[in-house]
């Protein structure tokens, strides 16, 4: 069994980000983000945020009508759609459609921070892996994914996933005690099952490839266990692929610069009690120290 090797910025050497050749906003890529729901309507714009100050060039989003006007205007830089919403406040089956549409004319895929599990959920999930785009997928569209194993699989674009213990549990069909007991062999498993890139979070998070290669970042800190940290997270992954990273270094830099922005946010606020939507704003600083942006 392969060692992990630690994730630090010796190792991020060896996955430089691409260099950014000028100021075009479509040489940074264009990335969609489909999230929210009726309750949880700011996962988007903590998703958007992440993206945005990990470098991406042209943002869009789709979440629910409810949503909609109140992103708009929290967040000037993207074009925000609404689309009809179910009676518990989630996405309706008729979207599912217009979703994939929109989903065809981006460059990279966030689905499914703050989005609420149900049928519509399932097919976008299904739309979505056969779309022929880079896809980072987290919270709900993660459970509608055992159902659509082999498409996943087989799917000839990256894709990555974000689950927290609970999540890989339901991708593999076991208890939760399970994956927290042996979390990189629960990385492994799921790796493979689905062919896909793992983050296994936790108090200490595993990066897994297909391949094999392992990683192991130690975290950045108790303060990065905050709602919405995730959805910062998987902007910042997302940004990253728009840029042209490939999916491993992507995933790579995403998990390191979450952490660090912990870091420093520890550092300059207290262990405890900063918030979400201050760790995207950490990340551009991270990227010029690291000579990336």
């Amino acid at each position: 069994m392969t060692a992990p090797v630690e994730l630090d910025h010796a190792t991020l050497r060896h996955f430089p980000l691409p260099p950014i050749a000028g100021g075009d906003k479509d040489e940074r890529g264009s990335i969609l983000i489909v999230a929210g729901s009726r309750e949880v309507a700011g996962a988007a714009l903590l998703t958007a945020m992440g993206a945005m100050r990990a470098g991406a060039g042209r943002l869009q989003i789709v979440t629910v009508d409810s949503a909609a006007p109140g992103l708009s205007i929290s967040m000037p830089e993207a074009m925000v759609t609404g689309m009809a919403e179910g009676r518990d406040g989630g996405f309706a089956p008729s979207t599912v459609r217009q979703v994939a549409d929109r989903a065809g004319q981006a460059d990279v895929v966030v689905a499914g921070p703050g989005m609420r599990g149900n049928k519509a959920t399932e097919a976008l999930a299904e739309a979505l892996v056969g779309g022929g785009r880079p896809l980072v997928l987290d919270a709900a569209l993660l459970h509608a994914l055992p159902a659509r194993r082999r498409e996943v699989k087989s799917s000839e674009c990256p894709t990555i996933l974000l689950p927290h213990a609970g999540e890989i549990a339901s991708l593999l069909g076991c208890e939760e005690a399970e994956v927290e007991a042996d979390p990189v062999d629960a990385g492994r498993r799921c790796a493979e099952l689905y062919g896909c890139l793992t983050l296994v979070k936790g108090v200490q998070s595993h990066i897994v490839a297909p391949d094999g290669q392992l990683f192991r970042y130690p975290g950045g800190g108790p303060g990065l266990g905050v709602s919405g940290s995730g959805d910062t997270l998987a902007g910042i992954v997302g940004g990253l692929l728009a840029r042209r990273a490939d999916p491993l270094t992507a995933l790579l830099w995403g998990v390191w610069c979450h952490g660090e922005a912990g870091r420093r946010l520890g550092e300059k606020i207290g262990t405890l009690g900063f918030l979400a939507r201050e760790i995207p704003g950490e990340v551009p600083g991270i990227l010029r120290d690291g000579g990336m942006l």
